[in-house]
């Protein structure tokens, strides 16, 4: 599979253990940018200032601290840290399986693809065991000294590692205190009409960032040293609630 294989382990649940391999399922396409020295246009080290002393510090002379309060720390020292590292594993642990829908969209994280390592009559049977009972498995693995939790799927006959967040990294809603609005019932049938008129088939290559294509826009007509036109930035103003109805209306219409 192209990009590579990042790390190699087994899936394993109940006797079973299926050999795969991990391999990445995104890629940002970021345009970068250097900071460099305006005068000779050469690159820019990062360097460690003390904050007091305004000087560098050498690698030597640095140490991690967790701020218990203002100006106060607790050191660490990195061979303790090294101790407090997850065990090394190749073993992607499956503890149970769930419904797909139970899985809250705000817990998703990043998505890797699994390849078959060898074994490849396990990895099917796994994959059309998911498909099939339209089930996602809960699993735990360390990879890079790192612990993670996720839901294994399958896409067709390919598996799909999702790496999910942890509940206590999640906001719970109620803990914001916001504001309970409501809608008026012609507001809603015509929100709704809205909706159903705009309802499409997902296809996300129909999409895309514009900011991007901007960006390399602005650096091809820069290398070819075009003269610039600055724009002002679009400004939309809110819909007052009073109005609400009537941009509906209009929206409506528009689609009609």
């Amino acid at each position: 599979m192209a990009g590579g294989t990042i790390w190699t382990g087994y899936i394993h649940f109940g006797d079973t253990n299926v050999p795969v391999k991990l391999h990445a399922a995104v890629k940002e396409k970021r345009i970068q940018f250097h900071l460099l020295h305006q005068r000779d246009q050469v690159k820019l080290q990062q360097q460690m200032i003390c904050a007091y002393e305004q000087v560098p510090v050498p690698l030597e002379e640095q140490a991690k601290g967790f701020e218990m309060e203002e100006r106060k720390y607790i050191l660490i020292d990195p061979l303790m840290l090294e101790q407090m590292e997850p065990e090394s594993s190749r073993v992607i642990e499956v503890h149970e399986f769930v419904k797909p829908a139970q899985i809250d969209p705000i817990c998703l994280e990043k998505l890797y693809y699994l390849e078959p390592d060898s074994h490849l009559k396990g990895y099917n049977a796994l994959a059309g065991a998911l498909q099939e009972m339209e089930v996602a498995g809960i699993c735990t693995w360390t990879m890079r000294k790192r612990s993670y939790f996720g839901a294994l799927q399958a896409r067709g006959k390919l598996l799909r590692l999702q790496i999910l967040r942890y509940a206590d990294e999640v906001i719970a809603v109620e803990s914001l205190d916001l504001q309970k609005f409501s809608f008026a019932e012609r507001e809603l049938e015509i929100g709704s009409e809205l909706i159903n008129r705009l309802t499409a088939p997902f296809q996300p290559q129909k999409f895309e960032n514009e900011h991007q294509k901007k960006v390399q826009d602005l650096i091809d007509k820069k290398a070819r040293r075009e003269k610039i036109t600055l724009l002002r930035p679009r400004r939309l103003k809110a819909t007052t609630p009073d109005k609400l109805l009537e941009a509906l209306e209009a929206s409506l219409k528009k689609v009609a």
